[in-house]
């Protein structure tokens, strides 16, 4: 067995009480040595959560990497307490008892291994949505495979990415954060995989069920871009996005909200400009996702 410590960070905005507490029990029941927790009350207090589970409260909802950051940090300087961090959506539900030693072996067979994303499934029917499957190739959700992305709650991070690239970046709140780290975590050589046998159970929802969906997408997308693409390609990349949200012919609303962002993301700082190396460009097109789309 390795010996790797493992921790995990839940994020909370302390309206789901039975689901958090379910979810704790799951990460109690993981094999190996136990998993420590901390759960981040997001701008909420947080509900009698069981005994060991370490707590944070902010006083305002800080967003969602903001707030995950907050975790890893309760865990040392860029989580160096523990060499890896599951994050896992706080109505999520380990079903399986060997994940985190999953995790373990995964991160201890392969060094160049810095992110792993779970697989996401429907605790009823057992569906994993496509928008669930990190790659363009997501007609087979029970395959696993090298990826260029993750997904933000249900995933296990090695500790040192964040020591080595930096946390999730804050001011994006919602939206795109995972890319942006994955980008930043690829070009510094690590390696991201999508495991079909590590599973979240998570009900069935739609992003959109967020107020500010179109509007953090489209300002975060361009962020995202400006943060991280060769110059060259930021508005090739941009405008493939353009084109393929007038092609999914969003309500007039939605669509007038997705260019309110897009307009912001241009506007607003974005934070460090650290375009990524081309033959990270040319790393990503090989693992079937070049930064374009």
């Amino acid at each position: 067995m390795s010996s790797m410590k493992v921790g995990a960070v839940v994020l909370t905005m302390g309206n789901r009480p039975e689901e958090l507490r379910a979810l704790l029990d799951s990460v109690a029941k993981q094999d190996g040595d136990p998993v420590e927790v901390v759960v981040v009350g997001n701008g909420s207090p947080l509900p009698p959560l069981p005994d060991g589970v370490r707590t944070v409260e902010l006083p305002e909802n800080v967003g969602i990497p903001a707030g995950r950051n907050v975790g890893i940090e309760a865990f040392g300087p860029g989580g160096s307490d523990v060499d890896v961090l599951m994050f896992l959506d706080d109505d999520g539900l380990l079903p399986g008892t060997d994940t985190a030693e999953l995790c373990r072996q995964a991160f201890a067979a392969d060094p160049e291994l810095g992110i792993i994303s779970f697989r996401i499934a429907d605790p009823d029917t057992g569906v994993t949505q496509r928008r669930h499957v990190p790659r363009l190739r997501a007609s087979d959700p029970l395959r696993s495979s090298r990826v260029t992305t993750f997904l933000g709650g249900a995933n296990a991070v090695r500790t040192t990415v964040f020591q080595q690239v930096g946390g999730l970046p804050d001011d994006f709140f919602y939206a795109h954060e995972e890319t942006d780290l994955a980008w930043r975590a690829l070009d510094a050589g690590w390696m991201i995989d999508y495991r079909s046998d590590m599973v979240l159970h998570h009900p069935t929802t739609a992003p959109s069920r967020h107020a500010v969906y179109h509007r953090m997408v489209a300002r975060n997308r361009v962020w995202l871009a400006r943060r991280n693409l060769p110059a060259l390609l930021v508005p090739v990349y941009l405008g493939v996005w353009l084109l393929l949200t007038l092609a999914r012919r969003p309500s007039k609303t939605a669509l007038r909200a997705w260019f309110g962002g897009f307009r912001e993301g241009w506007k607003t700082p974005c934070g460090p400009r650290r375009p990524m190396k081309w033959r990270t460009v040319w790393r990503l097109t090989r693992l079937g996702r070049p930064p374009v789309i």
